[in-house]
């Protein structure tokens, strides 16, 4: 008799983390498009950064409409801008092998999900990103639009940004896969963690303790890919693979010192090769005093 566990190929469970905060009309647009995914199993959960009522009545609504998949909805209270901590409490609670992480202004194509699924590979993150939409654009979002897949066509997107962003536009066409990996090989931009649009094995997540909780907007999610690239996991772009399309609004919250200030701790901590954040899912009190800090890290000027 044979041995199941050694003829039947493992399941990857997956999950995509949604990010939010008190953008319901965003959410709600996000949402239909991860229920208009095609060819993926996976399920979602909604990392939120202190959204109020609104976005509570919404969910509720949404683990009805998005049945068959798994809906679940993790919170914190509002205390600023604390994206990372709300990340690192959904990549700590999840059940799943692999994870995708997308913000909850970014409106996923129908083949977004099965895209990431299919180019995941042992030691890598996949690094994509994103269109960005004219404030106008948010007018011309529509419910049928998202779930009739318009607004993920060339002429619809041109519409709306124009023909001069050639990169913008060549991530919205549906290229061959030849072609599409060419350019991502080609391209100057940087392999780094995109937070708008990435993905990786959850146990490489832990391995380097998640995000840096210190960290407020600004190159707060780039940080933790360099870690990955330190620890040994290395980014692979799919920005001509995958199509993201993202809603405008505002950022109260952006402050352009801690902008500055985390490039520069992103700089160090790539000097450095440090693989490991004493601000993340483990704390500091649970790791030898000998970890490197963030501030002791910046003012070395190593």
């Amino acid at each position: 008799m044979s041995n199941l566990t050694e003829t039947q190929p493992s399941i990857v469970r997956t999950e995509v983390i949604v990010s939010t905060y008190n953008n319901p009309m965003a959410l709600n647009y996000v949402l239909l498009a991860l229920a208009s995914q095609r060819n993926a199993d996976f399920s979602v959960c909604v990392a939120d950064d202190g959204s109020g009522e609104p976005t509570h009545a919404l969910l509720e609504s949404w683990c009805r409409r998005l049945s068959p998949i798994s809906l679940r909805h993790i919170w914190q209270p509002d205390e600023g801008f604390r994206k990372n901590t709300i990340l690192n409490k959904a990549i700590d609670s999840s059940q799943a092998d692999y994870l995708i992480f997308i913000d909850g202004d970014c409106v996923a194509r129908p083949d977004f999900i099965a895209c990431h699924i299919a180019r995941r590979v042992e030691g890598v993150f996949l690094s994509g990103g994103m269109i960005r939409l004219p404030d106008r654009s948010t007018l011309a979002l529509s419910e049928q639009g998202i779930a009739s897949g318009e607004i993920f066509r060339l002429n619809w997107i041109v519409a709306q940004i124009g023909l001069r962003k050639l990169s913008a536009l060549l991530k919205a066409a549906v290229l061959p896969m030849a072609l599409a990996s060419k350019l991502e090989w080609l391209t100057p931009v940087k392999r780094t963690w995109n937070g708008a649009n990435s993905s990786a094995w959850r146990r490489d997540l832990i391995a380097v303790n998640g995000f840096d909780e210190s960290l407020r907007y600004g190159a707060e999610d780039v940080e933790m890919g360099v870690r990955l690239n330190n620890h040994g996991v290395v980014g692979q772009h799919i920005r001509y693979s995958t199509c993201l399309l993202h809603i405008e609004h505002l950022r109260g919250y952006a402050d352009a010192n801690i902008v500055q200030r985390n490039k520069a701790y992103v700089r160090e901590v790539r000097k450095s090769g440090i693989d490991w954040t004493v601000n993340g899912i483990v704390k500091l009190a649970a790791r030898p005093a000998a970890e490197i800090e963030y501030d002791q890290l910046l003012s070395s000027g190593r």
